[in-house]
């Protein structure tokens, strides 16, 4: 089974992965993904979640690591975000790393929790300090080099180097060297360090950029983009990147959002894609919808084709798809005047399986897979898709709009699979 960006994925219990803004762990045989764990109506925080895996294609739910405290930085009413995990070689404690922030985004803070176990419940011990002083920034990003130093990665390009016991920032080892940049990810590749950063559009994705260093302590070097130019990225964000071994070789691996406010817990989505390293070039040369993690190379979903064309705009229109199998497959066109669609999955007897939100909207038009239902016993079922009639669309702080500009959901085909 393949890795499948830009459509929902499903855990163990039928759910959607619910990890946004995550980083990637592996201990033990498991990949552990933690990410926000999100809602489909309010941007605040509601906990963050750790999910495993053990072929980064099945995810098994473990628990919310970090629920929402009764007061302070990380309860009712604030913003939690960016959750990032590593473990202390010096301690052998799990340490999270976030960002708090009230609901207006005027009170930035880094915050840590730790915990025992990968898995546990994390304790919220407060703000990330530097030299006694809070670390008033917002997003952040972790980096644990081959020695086991720790990093802290923030927006705009500031790179503290962690204490040994990771529980405060304890040097400023790069200063201001992405102006305008968010959402770090650090990776390392025979022996050169590889930074991206998102540009500062709010939810909506933009064509990320990367620097390349001999050390964290740089200097560090402006490279471009590593995507397609105007692919925006893939129609992502960049959010974490890890080393994914296969047999033939460690690849590293792009995590990526596609971020869908309001709806972000059934509809925004992932970008997982095989990065290309040519010395100090970084590139994501071409999308894959799908690829094998065996060895990171495309793949497709083979099935029988139902007779399946839809395009509306229209709220309450649907189309109803029933089929005999264990598995359905949508494929159609995001394109900005597309948005939500909600998806529902029933059995003969109408039982609801799954209903969830999916979204047709991107900056830049795609074709490709918009949904890829729950493994199931093979039986009879039916699947309803129906316009929600509901934009995406949000604005920054600055008050600009964003998001599509119509209400279309288009399907022009569906594929079965036994």
């Amino acid at each position: 089974m393949p890795v499948t960006s830009g459509v929902p994925w499903f855990d163990d219990r039928g759910r959607t992965v619910n990890a946004h803004g995550a980083c990637l762990l592996r201990q033990d045989g498991r990949s552990y993904l933690f990410g926000e764990y999100k809602t489909d109506d309010l941007n605040l925080f509601a906990g963050f979640s750790c999910y495993s895996s053990a072929d980064l294609v099945n995810w098994r739910f473990e628990r919310i690591v970090l629920p929402v405290q009764p007061d302070g930085l990380m309860g009712p009413g604030r913003v939690g975000e960016r959750v990032k995990v590593m473990k202390c070689p010096s301690t052998g404690r799990y340490m999270m790393y976030m960002h708090s922030d009230n609901a207006g985004y005027t009170d930035p803070r880094i915050c840590v929790a730790v915990s025992d176990t990968i898995d546990g419940e994390y304790t919220f011990l407060g703000e990330l300090t530097h030299r006694g002083e809070p670390v008033r920034r917002w997003d952040v990003g972790t980096f644990q080099d081959d020695d086991g130093t720790g990093y802290l990665l923030l927006h705009e390009g500031d790179v503290y180097r962690l204490s040994q016991d990771y529980l405060t920032a304890q040097e400023l080892v790069a200063d201001g060297i992405a102006r305008g940049g968010e959402s770090p990810a650090m990776l390392k590749h025979d022996g050169t360090y590889f930074l991206m950063f998102s540009q500062k559009t709010s939810w909506e994705s933009n064509d990320n950029f990367y620097l390349t260093a001999p050390a964290v302590e740089g200097p560090w070097t402006h490279r471009g983009y590593f995507a397609p130019e105007g692919s925006l990225t893939c129609n992502s964000q960049c959010t974490y990147a890890f080393t994914h071994t296969t047999a033939d070789g460690d690849v590293p691996i792009y995590m990526g959002d596609r971020w869908s406010f309001p709806h972000q817990a059934s509809a925004a989505t992932y970008v997982w894609l095989p990065l290309h390293v040519r010395g100090d070039t970084l590139a994501i040369d071409t999308y894959w919808g799908a690829w094998d993690p065996l060895t990171c190379r495309p793949a497709e979903f083979t099935g029988r084709e139902a007779d399946v064309r839809f395009s509306s705009g229209t709220t309450g229109d649907g189309i109803g798809i029933p089929f005999t199998g264990s598995r359905i497959v949508l494929v159609g066109r995001s394109r900005p005047d597309g948005s939500y669609a909600r998806v529902e999955l029933t059995s003969t007897d109408g039982t609801v399986i799954s209903s969830i939100y999916v979204t047709f909207y991107s900056k830049v038009p795609d074709d490709g897979y918009r949904y890829v239902s729950p493994v199931l016993p093979r039986g009879d079922y039916l699947l309803q898709v129906t316009v929600l009639g509901e934009p995406t669309e949000w604005s920054d702080k600055s008050g600009e709009r964003f998001g599509s500009v119509g209400t279309r959901v288009v399907i022009d085909r569906a594929l079965v699979l036994d």
